[in-house]
């Protein structure tokens, strides 16, 4: 999946977002990523499933290669690896702002964050591009590939490393009931806890 960088202003995946933010208070899909280096050679494979509630709140759970959850419940931002026992906790503005979490659990004032550009049709898919317009974000942009009929289906990322990650969702249901339970993180016993 190449990142677009052609433009076709009568492309709609602006506006599937928009509807896709406004209709959809919850999600919860399974996902694939493949992370590429700068030179676009992939150097790691995972996949996991996710959850988020809007506005703010998110559970990202990656199962392979290594067990990793990331909980956002609206105040802090939990990073959890498993094989180390280690939580790294930070609070929720400064851990989310511009980043991919936003974008998809955030709410309808994306566009105070993000500059919004139609990308146009390809394969079936309308993509769009959000760049944010912090500066010192992490990411340079983010790209979400929605099929015609407004499923997100795909996102891909680019960070300030020059590193592109591409993420493709499956079985995602929109509005499921989705327990508090899923957005609350009691670190472990014995873990070690870093705040930032």
């Amino acid at each position: 999946m190449p990142v677009l960088t052609y433009s076709n202003a009568n492309a709609t995946a602006v506006d599937q977002l928009k509807t896709f933010i406004r209709e959809t208070q919850t999600v919860s899909a399974h996902f694939s990523q493949t992370l590429l280096d700068k030179n676009a050679r992939s150097i790691q494979k995972s996949s996991g499933t996710l959850e988020f509630e809007r506005p703010d709140k998110f559970r990202w759970i990656y199962q392979t290669p290594y067990e990793q959850s990331i909980v956002g419940d609206g105040n802090q931002v939990w990073f959890y690896d498993h094989d180390l026992n280690q939580v790294t906790v930070r609070r929720f503005n400064i851990a989310i702002g511009s980043s991919p979490a936003a974008l998809l659990a955030g709410n309808s004032t994306i566009e105070d964050n993000f500059e919004l550009i139609n990308l146009g049709i390809q394969d079936e898919i309308a993509w769009m591009e959000a760049i944010p317009k912090n500066k010192d974000s992490a990411f340079a942009f983010i790209q979400l590939g929605f099929s015609l009929n407004g499923d997100l289906q795909y996102m891909a990322l680019r960070d300030s490393f020059g590193q592109t990650t591409y993420l493709t969702f499956s079985e995602l249901i929109k509005n499921p009931v989705l327990p508090d339970s899923l957005f609350k993180f009691t670190p472990p016993d014995g873990a070690d806890i870093i705040s930032e």
